[in-house]
């Protein structure tokens, strides 16, 4: 394998707080290992463009607390070709990139893969994505900012829903991945929360609303942007079919979940992830993801880690049932 003496970050597809930690880490490590590193402006798009140029420690100086990602993201349907691939491979030999550290989720591991496939390009990947969703790490790069930007948010919606006996459907992201919903909605206490990997009986659930009503002046169901019920909307319908006298308020969250500063938990997990891909990049590690796996660094192949989680720990939701009363 050629030696690395010079590096390429960028990040890609949607942003996550904490990703300019992780910038930060591969940086200031390579600057330690005594490697020349690079960055890449707009993920895949600026890697084909050839918007990359070289960082220094200061580059990244006072960015670890901030959210989203300096060096900016942006989807590529040139990349997605075997044409713009070859771009991109072009670039990378004008610049002088041995290897590259690519920050971001199924979707730039993915372009990876193909990049490392067509190309032999050595990438090693870090898992930035709000929805914990890859195989191979028990928390993403954002996830634990997301979730506790929901709670906070939450927190306060039911201030308003107890001051008028409401109930309020709340959306949160998830498409794919009901994991911001199922841990959130436990941390704010819901009376309900509609996931896509678990089916949920509605007719028990609004059985539930009508039986705790009397003990409760509010009640907060969470949802899952990809739940089988069709989001906050259809959920709200349903809910005002069955019990019409209900006040009944929605509260999409949108791209909230995805802004503000990285928790302390993103921004060491961010910091140690960086690390551990430079350093796996010298040691000859290619095609595959860092991750933490009970608080060890551990290395999971792109064709693995990019496979999303079916299944949601069912303790998890027996808590949900439980503590709902």
């Amino acid at each position: 394998m050629k030696e690395i003496k010079s590096i390429g970050v960028f990040t890609s597809g949607g942003d996550a707080p904490g990703m300019n930690a992780a910038i930060r880490a591969v940086v200031r490590t390579a600057i330690y290992y005594d490697l020349r590193v690079f960055g890449v402006n707009r993920g895949y798009d600026g890697l084909v463009k050839g918007d990359i140029f070289e960082m220094e420690a200061k580059s990244v100086a006072n960015i670890i607390q901030r959210g989203g990602t300096f060096l900016k993201t942006a989807r590529s349907s040139e990349f997605m070709t075997e044409e713009g691939r070859a771009k991109a491979y072009q670039q990378i030999q004008h610049f002088g990139l041995d290897a590259l550290v690519a920050i971001g989720g199924d979707g730039t591991f993915t372009g990876a893969k193909k990049l490392i496939d067509e190309h032999q390009v050595p990438v090693i990947g870090i898992p930035g994505t709000i929805d914990n969703d890859l195989q191979g790490t028990d928390f993403t790069i954002g996830y634990d900012t997301a979730i506790n930007t929901v709670v906070d948010a939450v927190d306060k919606i039911r201030d308003t829903a107890e001051s008028h006996d409401r109930v309020f459907i709340v959306e949160v992201m998830g498409r794919d991945s009901g994991l911001i919903a199922l841990r959130s909605g436990i941390g704010i206490g819901a009376e309900a929360i509609l996931i896509p990997e678990a089916k949920m009986d509605f007719s028990a659930m609004l059985n539930r609303l009508d039986k705790t009503r009397k003990n409760k002046s509010s009640r907060i169901i969470i949802v899952a942007e990809g739940d089988e019920g069709g989001g906050a909307f259809e959920v709200a319908d349903r809910v005002k079919n069955r019990f019409p006298h209900y006040d009944v308020r929605i509260s999409v969250l949108g791209h909230i979940q995805r802004g503000g500063r990285p928790s302390c938990m993103d921004r060491v997990l961010a910091s140690r992830l960086g690390v551990a891909s430079v350093e796996a990049l010298l040691a000859g590690k290619s095609g595959e993801m860092a991750g933490l796996l009970g608080n060890e660094i551990c290395f999971t192949p792109f064709d693995r880690a990019i496979k999303h989680i079916r299944t949601v720990n069912p303790h998890l939701l027996k808590i949900v049932d439980i503590l709902s009363m």
